[in-house]
């Protein structure tokens, strides 16, 4: 407003005589223009909240009309810095606060889109941040809500750091937002002092989530990426006979009581959000480009399936996701829903076995208000409210439904029934570990770690630490070979259903019910896995003799252990009897 215009203008000009007469009509044009464009970019940024979180269509224009105004706002300072210096006393933490908000703006268009290149975009901005310091002098400020924005924009940075797998640069931010946070804690006597220790410990833990570290000759770390790479999903061949079905939309789940997150992501889903992934071309972001800001270059065709990010949502926001992602869906397409849930099981037991008997995977209860429900001990007949029982997903199989279920009461999917004849799978976790894999279940499932790299998951499962980088090299390249072996195994097999077949055209479901058919063959020959329990299953089932449990794959499991050096873990049928 004027107002504000005009006292910031007289606060800020140091020499005595100025008035604001004494302004060139150009300057004070100038420091209008700025203060328009900053309320008019600060409006749309807050409006972005009250924008629906589903459905494709309705939020495109709305995003579009803010980046135009962050694109005119960030390419006006830089042009008239000098003047908004001296006139407006622009600081440089106002600055942050812009180049800030960019890199908010490109996040969130990533999580709406699932194209990684809007990663790189936000990176280059937070990186930007950092490299110029544009915060640093808001620690001599006696303002604690500046120090919070400063702290928020690290915790943001690491989110992005954390899903380009830049974990060396994660290491670094966390130790200086530990400083911060220090400094911070002792100069303000503040109340959130636990909540930022609580950020700090969750982005450690975090970090350290995976089980197996690959090591470089010089004991370095390694960092791999799991996103799908050129070439490593095995070509479909001639004459194979596969649906046409493409991936389009995946719900991701998150709802385990006790596992590593941060932000509003679990290990899990930060894992299955990365299987449906394509690496993004450009990981090396050009720092150059640093404040050219061009977000309506979109991408010419959409790489990745859409994602929904739902981390421990209530049956209602669940419900209202699979509904829009329904409705949405395009001709020829799957709706992927994968759910990593506590499990919940029947209370009662009733004469007539349906599909709301079985229970399901627990949704949250905290944010749905029902009534009376506290007050008496529920009838033993009723069904367990807060769960999504493998009943509620039976309007969703008019269309191709994928359904990956890791939990400990995921056999419950196993009572489905293909009621409208279209594809449908589901593929199920183990509900029963050993005890060596069930204490390390807090950094993330077994079953989805298989899912996401299954050379990481079958080196934890042998109790490895670290891997040699050659080593882990070569196993992955004999992985390839091995993947090519499970596709001819699927797609030949007399006996499968044809449900496998029709979503087996797509890279993305391919490379996951062949990861899925690894993960169940070498669990079937390891030492310790001794009960049906502690296999994973699949609706339909698939014809154990043709995959699972085909004499081929049981010979490079067993050889795959042998270059791991953990074949004493495995059953050899040469050498000893079950």
């Amino acid at each position: 407003s004027l107002a504000t215009l005009t006292a910031t203008l007289h606060h800020t000009d140091t020499s005595p005589r100025a008035t604001e007469d004494d302004i060139p009509l150009g300057e004070r044009k100038t420091v209008t223009d700025f203060c328009y464009l900053l309320d008019k970019s600060k409006q749309l940024f807050n409006g972005l909240r009250d924008l629906p979180q589903y459905g494709h269509k309705q939020w495109q224009s709305y995003f579009g009309r803010t980046f135009d105004v962050y694109t005119k706002l960030w390419k006006f300072q830089q042009q008239h810095r000098q003047v908004l210096d001296s006139r407006y006393g622009l600081k440089r933490w106002q600055i942050g606060e812009v180049a800030s908000k960019i890199g908010q703006l490109y996040y969130h268009y990533y999580l709406r889109t699932s194209e990684t290149s809007y990663l790189n975009e936000a990176f280059s901005f937070y990186s930007a941040i950092r490299q110029r310091s544009y915060y640093f002098q808001v620690n001599k400020e006696d303002r604690p809500e500046l120090v919070v924005k400063k702290l928020r924009y690290y915790a943001r940075y690491i989110v992005v750091c954390l899903l380009l797998n830049k974990m060396d640069l994660v290491k670094v931010l966390v130790k200086e937002l530990s400083e911060e946070i220090e400094d911070y804690t002792q100069r303000f006597n503040t109340e959130d002092q636990l909540e930022w220790n609580l950020v700090l410990q969750e982005v450690a833990a975090f970090v350290e989530a995976d089980p197996v570290v690959i090591l470089n000759d010089n004991n370095s770390v390694v960092v791999t990426s799991n996103r799908l790479q050129e070439g490593s999903v095995p070509p479909l061949e001639q004459g194979m006979v596969v649906g046409q079905l493409v991936l389009a939309d995946a719900l991701i789940i998150g709802n385990c009581n006790n596992q590593v997150k941060f932000s509003e992501l679990t290990i899990d889903m930060f894992r299955m959000l990365q299987a449906l992934e394509r690496e993004p071309v450009n990981l090396a972001t050009q720092t150059s480009k640093q404040g050219t800001l061009e977000p309506s270059e979109k991408p010419a065709k959409r790489e990745n399936p859409h994602k929904y990010l739902l981390y421990k949502p209530t049956f209602s926001q669940l419900f209202t996701f699979l509904s829009a992602s329904f409705k949405e869906l395009p001709a020829n397409s799957v709706l992927l829903v994968y759910l990593s849930a506590t499990g919940v099981f029947p209370t009662g037991h009733s004469d007539y076995e349906g599909p709301y008997d079985f229970g399901g995977v627990l949704t949250n209860t905290n944010r749905d208000v029902v009534n009376g429900e506290t007050v008496q001990k529920r009838n033993q007949a009723q069904k367990e409210m807060h769960c999504l029982h493998p009943g509620d997903l039976f309007p969703f199989t008019r269309k191709p439904l994928f359904v990956i279920v890791d939990s400990s009461n995921s056999t419950a999917y196993k009572n489905f029934t293909n009621l409208f004849g279209q594809p449908l799978v589901c593929l199920l976790s183990p509900t029963v570990y050993p005890k060596s894999v069930q204490d390390q279940s807090q950094r993330g499932s077994l079953f989805t770690l298989f899912l996401y790299s299954p050379l990481l998951a079958f080196s934890s499962v042998c109790g490895l630490n670290s891997v040699r980088r050659g080593l882990w090299e070569r196993a992955q390249e004999f992985l390839r070979k091995v993947y090519r072996d499970i596709g001819q195994m699927i797609t030949r097999s007399r006996n499968i259903d044809q449900a496998f077949l029709q979503f087996f055209g797509d890279e993305f479901l391919r490379l996951l019910l062949i990861r899925f058919v690894f993960c169940s063959a070498a669990l079937r020959l390891h030492k310790l896995f001794r009960e049906s329990r502690s296999f994973p299953e699949s609706y339909p089932e698939l014809p154990k003799q043709d995959t699972v449990e085909s004499s081929l794959l049981q010979k490079h499991i067993l050889d795959l252990a042998t270059m791991l050096d953990v074949q004493s873990l495995f059953w050899d049928d040469s050498l000893e009897a079950y």
